[in-house]
C-alpha cells in the first residue's frame, strides 16, 4: 500500500519554498504615506535662510522630537529638535539663526498613521548649491534585520490566531469530541503559543523597527516605554491581556469541557465556552483592526468592525479547515457530522469573507486602474484568485464528505462491534498483578517437585518473587505492543478507506492553498492601499505642476454708509507650505480705504481641512499683510474675506482658488 507521508513532505517543501519567496518580497515594507511637499521645496535655492523647515504628508503621521534633522553641508545638525503641529497634515521644524550659505539636508523618519514607519531625505540650498558631507543611514525605515524579523513576527502572530480561534471554533461548534484528541489539543495550543511568542516579538521590535534598525535597539527599555505610548504598542498590550484570558478558555475547553459526561452540564458549558471564546476573538482581532489599515482613511467607525468580521471569518474557515486535516491524519477517526457541520461553517465564513472583503477591497482600492496598476491591488487580484481556488477545492471536498459519511457510520459500529471483544480478550490473556504471582507460584511449584524439601521451600519462595516482577514487566511490554498493533490495524483501515483518502487530499490541497493565502494577506497588511498610493501620487504630480503667484480681486458691501469698496488679495508664491499674503483695501474711486478690521480663512471642502484663520497685521492705509501663511495640501480653496466697515457694518465676501 502506498504512503502519504512522502506526498505531505513534498508539499511542505514547496509550501516553505513559497512562502519564503513572498515573505522576501515583502520587506522592506512599503510606506502608506508619502511627502507631498516641503518648505523650502525639494532641491530649491533661496536667498536667505529660512526659520523653519516643513513637511508635507500624503495623510497624517506620528512625529516625536528629533523625527526631523536638518543637517549643515558640514554634516552639523541646525534644528532645535521640536517638531510642530503646523495643522492638517503639515509639520514643522524651528531652525537656528546664521546658517551659513550651501546645500542642507532634511531627514525624516515618521509613523504613519496605520503604523508603518516611513523615511526620506531630501537637500535645499542657501544662496548656492554647494558640497555635503551630511552621513543619513544606508537603509529605509522598516528595513535591515529587523525590519525581516518583524515581517516574520507578523505572519505568525496572524497563523497564530488563526490555529487558535478557528481550532477551538471547530471542536465547539463541529466535533465535540475533539476536545479530548491530542492532536486537536496540540493545534490549538500551538497556535496560542505561536500567536503569544510573536506579540511579544513585535512589541519588542517595535522601538528599533520604527526607529534606528539596529538589532542592538530590540531590548532598548527607554525604547519600549515610548513604544508603549503609541497606538501601536497599546493595541500589542491588549492582545497580550487578550492572551492570558486565552488560556483560560482553552484550559476549560480541554480540561472541564473535555470530561463533562452529563448532557445538560456539558450543553450549558458550551453555551458559556462560547460566549467567553467569541467575546475574546473579537477583541483579539480588534487589536489588529484598531492599528493597521482599518483604522485610517475613509470610514474608519464602519471599516474597524468590518475588519474584525473579516478576520473572524478567515480564522474559522482556515483555522477549521487545518484542524479537520490534523483530525483525518492523527485521530483515530472523526464522525462524518462533525465534517458536515464544518462544510456548513466554512460556507457561512466563505460568504462573509465575500461581503466584507469587497467592502475592503473599495475602501483600500478605490479604482479600477488603482486594481491593475498598483502592488496593493495586483497582490488582492492574487488573493481573489487564491480563495477561488480554494472555493473550487472546498467544493470538491464536499462532494468526498458525502461519499464519506455511510462509510464512517458503518466504520463506527463495526470498531464498537470489535473492541469489546478484544478487551475482554485482553483481560483474559494480559496478565495482571495476582494472575502473574499465581502463574510464577505454579512454576516454582513445579520446579521444586525436583529438588528436596528444603531447597523447594527457600527456591520457591525466591522464584515467585522474581517472577512476579518479571511478568509485571512482560505484561506491560505486551500491552504496549499491542496498543502499537491496534494503531497501525486502525490506521491501515483508514488508509485503505477511499472516501477518507480522497476527503483527506483535497482538504490537504485546501491547507496548502491557504498558507499561501496567509502570506499573502500579510503582505497585503504591509503595502501602501491602492487608493491612498494614487492619492499620493496625484498630490505630487500636482504639486510639480504648481501655479505662480495669487491675485483675487473682490468687490464687497456692507450695507452701511461708506460700505463699498474692493478687496485685493495676493499671495505668493501661491502654492502649498508657506505663503506671503497681503490684503488691499481701495474705496470705488481707488483711493486705500483704511477699514477697522480685515480677517481671511482658508477651507478645503475635498479634505475636510478648515477653515483656517488668518489675521493680517495692519501696515499701511489700505494695507493688511500676514507671513508663514501655511497652505497643507494642494487643491481648491474656499478663501473668505471679513471686512469691516464700523462697529456693526461688516460683510464676509467669499472666492474659489486653485492653490498648489
Amino acid at each position: 500500500m502506498k504512503t502519504i507521508a512522502p506526498r505531505f513532505r513534498h508539499l511542505l517543501l514547496l509550501l516553505l519554498a513559497v512562502t519564503g519567496a513572498l515573505l522576501a518580497g515583502a520587506a522592506p515594507v512599503s510606506a502608506h504615506a508619502a511627502l507631498t511637499g516641503s518648505d523650502p521645496k525639494q532641491g530649491a535655492v533661496v536667498e536667505q535662510a529660512p526659520t523653519r523647515v516643513s513637511l508635507t504628508f500624503s495623510e497624517e503621521v506620528a512625529m516625536s522630537d528629533g523625527s526631523v534633522r536638518v543637517l549643515d553641508p558640514a554634516g552639523k545638525r541646525v534644528d532645535t529638535g521640536k517638531t510642530t503641529d503646523l495643522g492638517g497634515t503639515t509639520y514643522g521644524v524651528p531652525l537656528h539663526s546664521g546658517l551659513p550659505d550651501g546645500t542642507f539636508t532634511v531627514a525624516y523618519q515618521v509613523v504613519s498613521a496605520d503604523s508603518h514607519p516611513v523615511s526620506g531625505a531630501f537637500t535645499f540650498s542657501i544662496g548656492a548649491p554647494s558640497k555635503t558631507t551630511a552621513a543619513l543611514p544606508d537603509q529605509t525605515a522598516g528595513g535591515g534585520v529587523v525590519g525581516g524579523l518583524y515581517g516574520v513576527a507578523r505572519y505568525l502572530s496572524y497563523a497564530g490566531f488563526v490555529l487558535t480561534v478557528g481550532g477551538a471554533a471547530f471542536v465547539l461548534a463541529c466535533w465535540p469530541r475533539g476536545a479530548g484528541v491530542r492532536p486537536v489539543q496540540r493545534v490549538v495550543v500551538g497556535g496560542w503559543i505561536t500567536l503569544t511568542g510573536a506579540t511579544l516579538a513585535m512589541l519588542l521590535m517595535r522601538g528599533s523597527y520604527t526607529g534606528s534598525g539596529a538589532v542592538g535597539d530590540i531590548f532598548d527599555l527607554t525604547l519600549l516605554g515610548q513604544v508603549l505610548q503609541t497606538k501601536s504598542g497599546a493595541a500589542l498590550v491588549s492582545r497580550l491581556l487578550l492572551l492570558a484570558a486565552a488560556a483560560l478558555f482553552i484550559a476549560v475547553l480541554f480540561g472541564a469541557y473535555e470530561k463533562r459526561t452529563d448532557p445538560k452540564e456539558k450543553k450549558d458549558l458550551t453555551f458559556g465556552l462560547a460566549i467567553g471564546g467569541a467575546v475574546v476573538a473579537a477583541g483579539l482581532a480588534a487589536t489588529w483592526a484598531m492599528a493597521e489599515h482599518a483604522s485610517t482613511g475613509i470610514q474608519a467607525g464602519l471599516a474597524m468592525p468590518v475588519d474584525v468580521l473579516h478576520l473572524l471569518s478567515v480564522a474559522a474557515w482556515l483555522g477549521g479547515l487545518t484542524t479537520l486535516l490534523v483530525a483525518l491524519y492523527r485521530a483515530p477517526s472523526i464522525e462524518a457530522t462533525a465534517v458536515r457541520r464544518f462544510s456548513r461553517v466554512a460556507f457561512c465564513a466563505v460568504s462573509t469573507l465575500a461581503a466584507t472583503g469587497l467592502y475592503q477591497s473599495w475602501r483600500q482600492v478605490g479604482s479600477w486602474s488603482a486594481l491593475t496598476g498598483t502592488r496593493y491591488g495586483q497582490l488582492l487580484l492574487l488573493k481573489i484568485g487564491l480563495v477561488a481556488v480554494m472555493v473550487g477545492v472546498a467544493w470538491i471536498s464536499r462532494k468526498w464528505t458525502g461519499r464519506l459519511s455511510e462509510e464512517l457510520a458503518a466504520e463506527a459500529t463495526a470498531t464498537t462491534v470489535i473492541e469489546e471483544p478484544t478487551r475482554s480478550e485482553e483481560a483474559v490473556t494480559v496478565p495482571t498483578g495476582g494472575a502473574s504471582k499465581g502463574s510464577s507460584s505454579g512454576d516454582a511449584g513445579g520446579d521444586a517437585g525436583s529438588g528436596s524439601g528444603a531447597d523447594t521451600g527457600s527456591r520457591s519462595g525466591a522464584d515467585t518473587g522474581s517472577g512476579s516482577g518479571v511478568d509485571d514487566k512482560r505484561s506491560a511490554q505486551l500491552a504496549r505492543q499491542r496498543a502499537a498493533l491496534a494503531t497501525a490495524r486502525d490506521k491501515r483501515v483508514r488508509d485503505a478507506d477511499p472516501g477518507r483518502s480522497g476527503l483527506r487530499r483535497s482538504v490537504l490541497t485546501e491547507a496548502c492553498v491557504a498558507v499561501v493565502l496567509l502570506v499573502v494577506t500579510t503582505v497585503l497588511t504591509s503595502t501602501e492601499p491602492g487608493r491612498t498610493e494614487e492619492e499620493a501620487k496625484a498630490v505630487t504630480a500636482a504639486a510639480s505642476q504648481r501655479s505662480g503667484p495669487l491675485s483675487l480681486k473682490l468687490p464687497f458691501d456692507t450695507g452701511g454708509q461708506d460700505g463699498k469698496g474692493t478687496l485685493l488679495l495676493d499671495m505668493d508664491p501661491g502654492r502649498t507650505g508657506s505663503n506671503d499674503m497681503h490684503v488691499y483695501v481701495e474705496r470705488p474711486n481707488g483711493k486705500a480705504f483704511d477699514v477697522p478690521e480685515v480677517k481671511v480663512s482658508f477651507t478645503l471642502a475635498a479634505k475636510k481641512i478648515g477653515p483656517l484663520p488668518v489675521v493680517p497685521d495692519h501696515i499701511a492705509t489700505g494695507h493688511w499683510s500676514a507671513s508663514g501663511v501655511q497652505i497643507p495640501v494642494a487643491g481648491d480653496w474656499k478663501i473668505a474675506v471679513t471686512v469691516r466697515t464700523s462697529d456693526i457694518d461688516q460683510v464676509t465676501v467669499n472666492k474659489n482658488a486653485k492653490i498648489g
